[in-house]
């Protein structure tokens, strides 16, 4: 089993992340966490955690890993220092360790952040992180959805590389789109945008 390791494991889309990996033959889910609380809580479902805080050394974390799953945020609060300073401190202890594959969970449009009219300090931080990630060496997909609502997933996602229109999508359906970006098959170096659709997302990501 790969070990998967994932940043910003405590938060809504994280959480679901890891119960998706947890639920998985091929992977095991390590969650990234900064208390001891947190740690507790996933040793009770069975997860294992490491200690990491992305505003401090990451540099441990990765370790023994396989790959590598972004979903981290710091909710507009402290976007450079994490969201786009925590990403790259991942990204190169990932590189250092020689991670299979670094999933990022990014956001539409994060390509042009200067077109954005609100979240515009997000998306730059988001674009840092994606473009160093992009030139890092380490193998990556780059997820971008568009809004993350809490309703229950489809499992049927809409996706290409440029979608040209601004939507929702279930963060039940992104979490099962990073999972599947896993896989070694899928767009290795490529940054696609999803959202709610009509396709499964296992097909939509094996057509891409």
């Amino acid at each position: 089993m790969e070990k998967i390791l994932v940043a910003g494991a405590t938060g809504a889309t994280g959480n679901k992340i890891v119960t998706l990996l947890k639920n998985t033959d091929n992977y095991e889910p390590i969650a990234m966490v900064r208390n001891e609380e947190q740690a507790n809580k996933f040793k009770s479902q069975g997860v294992s955690t490491v200690m990491g805080d992305l505003e401090k050394d990451v540099s441990h974390t990765t370790k023994g890993i396989d790959k590598v799953i972004f979903a981290a945020g710091s909710g507009g609060k402290k976007v450079v220092a994490v969201d786009q300073e925590g990403a790259k401190k991942l990204i190169d202890a990932s590189k250092k360790d020689r991670i299979k594959k670094f999933v990022m969970l990014s956001s539409m449009g994060a390509d042009h952040p200067n077109e954005a009219t609100d979240l515009k300090e997000y998306l730059q931080a988001k674009q840092n992180a994606d473009q160093y990630l992009d030139i890092s060496g380490v193998t990556f997909s780059i997820v971008r959805p568009g809004s993350l609502n809490n309703q229950e997933g489809t499992g049927k996602i809409e996706l290409k590389e440029k979608l040209h229109k601004s939507g929702e999508i279930s963060r039940q359906d992104v979490a099962r789109t990073l999972v599947k970006s896993l896989d070694d098959s899928v767009s290795k170096n490529q940054a696609f945008e999803i959202l709610q659709g009509e396709t499964k997302i296992e097909e939509a990501l094996s057509i891409y």
